[in-house]
């Protein structure tokens, strides 16, 4: 938080928001950089290749740029506004390892818990390698070890997304039809014990299924459903009204919504359904949320796991998630970029150049498949979020961002 002094003026909430707003200048930013980033934000708009966006800019525990852009529907003139409810995708992975943790403070996991002690259908599994000698062009071998809490928090599994690459192990998963959101966290789980591993536990960094089942062992160590954990001990808690596994019949105006053909490739976008409640509680990319409501949940990690007067994890614990699991552990995947570790449930920036962008060493970040992104850096004291509905653009607006919002810096 800033050094203000007792006596200075309480700033005027941006309700419902946790922090309050504060000038720019005040934080240590530039007004006319931050309006720069919003003029580049609405040249994406106006050349047709973004319906509209939310971004929000805090330093010191204050907001210093809040800003809707565009409109919320492509179809219909309603003007995007802050309160927009955005599909985040992945950006609930975060949200989940944070689950996770909680447990193991409580004592009911830890991180080298075998996967199989919570999930016994996993204790079969074998890894696919790539054999055209082999029947369907796969040899399937023992684990060296088995698949750990800390390899699903890290992505260190073996398990992946069907949608990375074409090989027999992927077309096992496409095949399965594992994103069917008829079925719950249990019948997920079941059928992925069933599929090959695409590397050896430890192996490889590899992004993948790896927190859908994450989610499936918050329910079995808690022994609640997953989105009943999360409302109870982090959502509820911490003031996240409008973020869910779906959005209730009173919030589906302020839905945001992408284009229905991507100008850049002319293929249909289909995202989530966000207005019906699904059986399948996704950890790895199921939640809706606005940009109010996640950065209450960004605030609450870069204050150490505290929100107001309450504990969520312990500082020891923030740290250990935002720090580096990796090491010696190949990564060599465009999903996480050059100067970039991961830890438990975050990319961690690990060096401050090689990068194709601004940031600090500790810097940690996340983002969503459908063109949402947010970053932490602790030692500017910043948080950074922007919220799109823009598949095919999520990785241009993910760098031109981060690059816009740092060059804001101005102390």
């Amino acid at each position: 938080m800033s050094d203000r002094p007792e006596t200075a003026p309480t700033p005027a909430l941006l309700a419902p928001e946790l922090l309050p707003a504060e000038p720019p200048e005040a934080l240590g930013m530039s007004s006319a950089a931050l309006a720069r980033a919003g003029d580049a934000l609405r040249a994406e708009i106006a050349r047709g290749r973004l319906p509209g966006a939310v971004a929000l800019v805090a330093r010191h525990g204050r907001v210093a740029w809040f800003e809707a852009f565009g409109r919320l529907r492509p179809d219909a003139d309603a003007p995007m506004t802050r309160d927009a409810i955005f599909r985040v995708y992945s950006m609930t992975k975060p949200i989940v390892s944070l689950a996770v943790m909680m447990l193991m403070e409580e004592g009911r996991l830890m991180l080298d818990d075998p996967l199989e002690r919570h999930l016994p259908a996993f204790a079969s599994l074998k890894v696919g390698r790539e054999d055209p000698a082999a029947a369907g062009g796969m040899r399937l071998e023992p684990l060296p070890r088995p698949v750990t809490i800390q390899d699903l928090l890290r992505h260190t599994s073996g398990l992946t997304y069907e949608f990375l690459g074409e090989g027999p192990v992927h077309l096992a998963y496409q095949q399965a039809r594992l994103g069917d959101p008829r079925r719950t966290n249990a019948e997920l789980c079941d059928l992925l014990a069933t599929l090959p591993l695409l590397n050896a536990p430890g192996e490889r960094w590899g992004y993948g299924r790896s927190t859908d089942v994450l989610g499936r062992v918050v329910e079995i160590v808690a022994g609640v459903p997953l989105g009943e954990f999360l409302r109870e001990r982090i959502l509820g808690p911490l003031g996240m009204v409008d973020t869910g596994f779906h959005a209730e019949p009173d919030r589906h105006h302020r839905i945001a919504e992408p284009f229905p053909v991507d100008p850049d490739t002319g293929e249909s976008v289909r995202l989530l359904d966000a207005r019906r409640r699904p059986a399948l509680e996704m950890g790895g990319g199921g939640l809706v949320s606005t940009a109010a409501d996640y950065l209450r949940f960004l605030q609450m990690l870069l204050d150490g796991g505290r929100a107001g007067d309450r504990r969520f994890v312990s500082r020891k614990t923030v740290e250990l998630m935002t720090a580096d699991h990796l090491g010696p552990i190949a990564a060599d995947s465009p999903l996480l970029p050059p100067g970039y570790g991961f830890g438990l449930g975050f990319a961690v920036r690990t060096q401050p150049g090689i990068a194709f962008t601004p940031g600090s060493v500790g810097q940690y970040y996340w983002s969503g498949i459908a063109g949402t992104t947010f970053w932490v850096d602790p030692r500017e004291r910043m948080i950074a979020i922007l919220l799109t509905q823009a598949p095919g653009r999520r990785e241009y607006l993910r760098q031109l961002f981060r690059a816009l919002a740092y060059a804001a810096i101005d102390d």
